[in-house]
């Protein structure tokens, strides 16, 4: 029996994947826990799950501020954003609870997610094999080959953060030696060849999540379109909202708006509108997905057989919008610019051109014969 530590950030997307690989696990003996900011993440868990306990020490102010300029910036100022104002000191500040985590649950294997640098410091102090995992397939590209400047500054960043944790610098970066799990595959990163040996393709983790949000899946109707710009970005959506209700509001289709009911006070007949869904469960009765390219949504999607209108917002999201476009699954509009005629136009050129679907079915075998949480587990085994 191994003991699997899961190290994750306070950010839902990169939580879900760990829950059925986790599940696999525990299924085959071994044991599991996580260690993370209880507040957020236990609910995304199962029941029961074992939690060390990271400190909700985060000043809701300070959160707010966070959150109101990550809105604002874009490009590589979204990048110097995203690793000065948060990952570094995240991974500070989650140090010393995954420390004691280590010393009480004595992990076989630190599965690490790419964002939760801290878990990989830990991991080598200790002497612990650990994976990183890779929740987006742009975590797994090289974004910044053609900044080479701006790669040399982040690895500077993480550098620095090596020597105060007492470790020497290496070229790897926040990326695991060992192994690295991608929940994507060849159809959206190209060819596997030119990635070292360690790296493991097994597609999307999306098998067995809790759910508990409610839905009327009787009130449906075809064709069907899901439109949801993600949690972390609903509260800047609400020009993309209206744009929607504004494009589709007569259009043949029925339209599930995944928003926060003050952002959308009218709502068309064709429309249902909640805050939460049942993602999961609610795709396999859609027809199309309108989304940020957040790699969850997208992956989720697409292991449905799903053609996508990605309006990407920041971080990896253009990346991820890049690749479903490259691979014919979907159309790619921009998130603060787009009017309705556009939105409409793409919309239903992904319901009605059968090629759109046809690369999204493509995508969908890809993604079942990578294996999914089980190949995810099975590597993670082997790394025990």
């Amino acid at each position: 029996m191994a003991r699997i530590l899961f190290v994750v950030p306070p950010l839902t997307g990169h939580v879900n994947p760990t829950v059925s690989v986790a599940r696999t696990l525990e299924a085959r003996g071994h044991e599991v826990a996580w260690v993370a900011h209880p507040g957020t993440v236990r609910p995304l868990l199962p029941a029961g799950a074992r939690v060390f306990a990271l400190p909700e020490a985060v000043n809701p102010g300070v959160v707010e501020q966070v959150t109101d300029r990550a809105r604002a910036v874009r490009g590589a100022a979204a990048l110097k954003f995203l690793w000065e104002d948060f990952l570094i000191p995240l991974a500070r500040s989650m140090l010393p609870g995954i420390e004691a985590a280590v010393s009480e649950f004595a992990p076989s294997v630190l599965a690490v997610d790419q964002q939760a640098v801290a878990g990989g410091l830990v991991a080598r102090k200790r002497g612990v094999p650990w994976a990183t995992l890779a929740t987006t397939s742009a975590g797994v590209t090289d974004p910044l080959a053609a900044l080479p400047q701006v790669k040399r500054w982040l690895a500077d960043l993480l550098a620095g953060l090596e020597r105060e944790a007492g470790l020497s610098p290496t070229d790897a970066g926040e990326l695991s030696p060992h192994l690295v799990i991608a929940f994507t595959t060849e159809a959206m990163v190209g060819p596997l060849e030119r990635f070292p040996a360690h790296y493991r393709f097994v597609g999307p983790s999306i098998s067995d999540r809790p759910e508990t949000a409610a839905f009327p899946f009787d009130q449906l109707r075809r064709p069907c379109v899901l439109v949801s710009m993600g949690t972390v970005n609903a509260e800047a959506s609400g020009r993309f909202y209206a744009t929607t209700i504004a494009a589709l509001e007569d259009h043949a289709a029925q339209v599930i708006l995944v928003a926060p009911p003050e952002l959308v006070p009218r709502l068309p007949n064709n429309f249902m509108s909640q805050r939460y869904v049942p993602q999961l469960a609610l795709l396999p009765h859609v027809d199309a997905v309108v989304c940020h390219g957040g790699h969850n949504t997208t992956c989720e999607a697409l292991a449905n057989g799903l053609p996508l209108v990605i309006a990407p917002i920041k971080d990896d999201q253009p990346i991820v919008a890049d690749q479903v476009v490259a691979a014919g699954a979907g159309l790619r509009v921009k998130f603060g610019r787009v009017q309705p005629a556009e939105l409409r136009d793409a919309v239903t050129r992904v319901l009605d051109e059968p090629g759109f679907r046809e690369s999204a079915v493509r995508i969908r075998a890809s993604f079942a014969a990578a294996g999914g949480a089980s190949a995810a587990a099975s590597a993670l085994e082997a790394l025990s």
